[in-house]
């Protein structure tokens, strides 16, 4: 854990499992989605799994069919999200209070397997969108563990990757920053084990997302 992230100028935000408490909900409508699907049901920890994969991947992975029963399964997934399912899906406690923080002194981005639709949604669900200067998603790059995301934002905003850090509480926020070498920070209340984002190399893991107040330094 050798990374400084003292002097970055910008912090990229995974959304679900790391600003958003939304793994129940995920699970709950991969598991609807299934049984319509007429697929074996996946427990929680599966789903979990692949949660930070964009849909049509992380549904290919997770029930090792091809990409036309995939798509069926999409939709039915979808259906339960938008019409179905109501498990709530609130922000993480304390989110609102650091992001304003933060949001004064750094430029906040998200990197998200959501997409775009999913994340104004949430956006405006939650009145998190006045935080964010940029966003980049599931259907408009490669899906994660790629780069691709983090690297059109660089791009976008003229930086290089020593510049960001990027925030997410799955092993795929961690192998797409260290990629291109941009330094991490993994969160350990999300939905994959501490102990596989260690693997690596975040410059920290917070149990808490309060816990970054004290990382990140105040700037006049």
């Amino acid at each position: 854990m050798s990374q400084d992230v003292s002097n970055v100028s910008h912090i990229i935000f995974d959304w679900d499992g790391t600003i958003m408490n939304s793994a129940g909900k995920i699970v709950s409508c991969m598991q609807k989605a299934a049984a319509l699907a007429s697929l074996p049901i996946p427990n929680s920890k599966q789903v979990e799994h692949i949660i930070g994969i964009s849909l049509l991947p992380a549904v290919q992975q997770l029930f090792d069919i091809g990409v036309n029963k995939a798509q069926e399964v999409c939709t039915y997934y979808k259906q339960a999200y938008l019409e179905q399912d109501q498990t709530p899906c609130p922000l993480f406690d304390g989110a609102h209070e650091l992001l304003s923080a933060l949001s004064s002194r750094y430029t906040l981005g998200v990197a998200t397997g959501k997409a775009r639709r999913g994340l104004q949604r949430a956006f405006e669900q939650t009145n998190s969108a006045v935080y964010f200067s940029d966003a980049r998603c599931a259907d408009e790059a490669d899906s994660k563990p790629s780069p691709d995301m983090l690297i059109q934002l660089l791009k976008q905003w003229q930086i290089e990757p020593h510049q960001a850090v990027m925030i997410g509480d799955t092993t795929y926020d961690m192998q797409m920053a260290e990629a291109i070498s941009m330094p991490r920070i993994g969160v350990s209340y999300g939905v994959h084990d501490k102990l596989a984002i260690l693997q690596h190399g975040p410059a920290h893991v917070v149990d808490a997302l309060h816990e970054l107040h004290c990382i990140f330094p105040q700037r006049s």
